[in-house]
């Protein structure tokens, strides 16, 4: 293990530009969702069931938009596809917090879809950015930036809105998100490589040659993975409800994210890539342990444990997808591997929630490592099996 990529990758002017614009574009998003639920329940008096549909009807509607944007991405370019992303943004939410609720939900579904695809433009702009020898810790970084947002930008947005009123909140939130989004469309990043061995731009790959059975393991140990983690907040809630120490919950959860820095620092220094379905097992492994935790500092330390493996598994699938897709379609390819997550991230909720309706807290820690290790295992076994007939091939040629 080396620090010494990543003194490669920041000495990079553009890699530098796209991680810290990556940075400030993920905190309105992470913290937009805890200030919406707040501001539905607190300002227009409903209940938390009905600031959840809100919830989930902007998350499948960014999880549908995920694939269509990153199409058009490829197709015609950042620019033609971040500004009317800004220009519906800011209308809807321009509008949005001062309306009832019936409106807010069409407005923030809208939004949704219409969203920028921030992700899968900031991971295409460090991919660009940086050697391919030097990706694996280009993309560590990455996660570590959105670490930084998701540790940040929440708790300072709870803070503003037990002071001011959650109108204006909200609303300052998405016009700062539309700010930044605006500076990216300034700066327009490069999407690919300048190398001339990459695909040449504009052309057309059909999905049939990428959207193939292993694209489609990697976008499940993604989905896996985002189980895992949703599933495994929400048994954190319910945790500390039963240690009665709700109002502790950053003990454990800083922690928690801390763990997931040091793992994505760790796996960005290493000489050599660990598999994402290794990477998956590991994960669900170090996470099962915090459902016999018996205080909220045994779960804190159990949390840190398990944050480990958090950003190396997300970061791998997203190298992973980066080198079974040809260039000219990455775009879309990560808007599918962004959708996977959503996706699984919603699951992991209802999933372990079952769980701990029956179980207990540590029911849902259990379920959701149950699932994460068979989709890890399933992954790999098939893994092995495909090498197995190509080795088989080869030998027959």
């Amino acid at each position: 293990m080396s620090l010494r990529p990543y003194r490669h990758v920041l000495n990079i002017t553009d890699a530098r530009r796209v991680l810290f614009l990556g940075f400030l574009l993920r905190i309105p998003i992470f913290s937009a969702g805890v200030v919406l639920t707040l501001h539905v329940v607190q300002s227009l008096g409903r209940s938390y069931s009905e600031a959840g549909l809100v919830a989930a009807g902007s998350t499948i509607a960014i999880a549908v938009s995920g694939p269509w944007r990153g199409r058009l991405l490829d197709r015609l370019g950042l620019r033609r596809v971040v500004l009317p992303s800004l220009v519906i943004n800011a209308v809807c939410w321009a509008v949005a917090p001062f309306v009832g609720y019936w409106l807010l939900l069409v407005l923030a579904t809208i939004a949704g879809l219409f969203v920028v695809p921030t992700f899968s433009i900031i991971r295409q702009g460090v991919i660009a950015a940086v050697p391919e020898k030097d990706r694996r810790t280009g993309l560590s970084l990455d996660g570590m930036s959105v670490e930084l947002s998701f540790m940040i930008g929440p708790v300072v947005a709870v803070w503003l809105a037990t002071v001011f009123d959650t109108r204006l909140v909200l609303f300052g939130l998405q016009m700062l998100g539309v700010l930044v989004g605006l500076v990216l469309y300034v700066v327009n990043p490069p999407l690919r490589s300048a190398d001339p061995e990459t695909d040449a731009a504009g052309q057309v790959v059909p999905r049939r040659a990428w959207f193939r059975a292993g694209f489609l393991a990697i976008c499940a140990a993604a989905a896996a993975s985002t189980i895992v983690l949703g599933g495994s907040d929400v048994a954190i809630v319910a945790a500390m409800r039963d240690f009665d120490a709700v109002s502790s919950m950053g003990i454990v959860l800083i922690p928690w994210g801390a763990g997931s820095l040091i793992g994505g620092l760790i796996y960005g220094a290493l000489s050599r890539p660990v598999q994402p379905f290794l990477l998956l097992l590991g994960l669900a492994v170090v996470t099962a342990p915090m459902a016999f935790a018996v205080g909220t500092w045994s779960l804190a330390f159990l949390a840190l444990l398990s944050g480990l493996f958090c950003a190396p598994t997300i970061t791998s699938t997203v190298d992973a997808v980066s080198r079974v897709v040809p260039s000219v379609a990455r775009g879309e390819a990560l808007g599918w591997h962004g959708s996977f997550m959503t996706a699984g991230s919603a699951l992991g909720a209802p999933v372990a929630g079952a769980a701990i309706d029956i179980w207990g807290f540590g029911g849902g820690f259990l379920l959701v490592s149950g699932v994460g290790a068979a989709v890890a295992l399933a992954g790999y076994a098939a893994l092995q099996v495909h090498r197995g007939r190509v080795a088989q091939h080869a030998l027959a040629a």
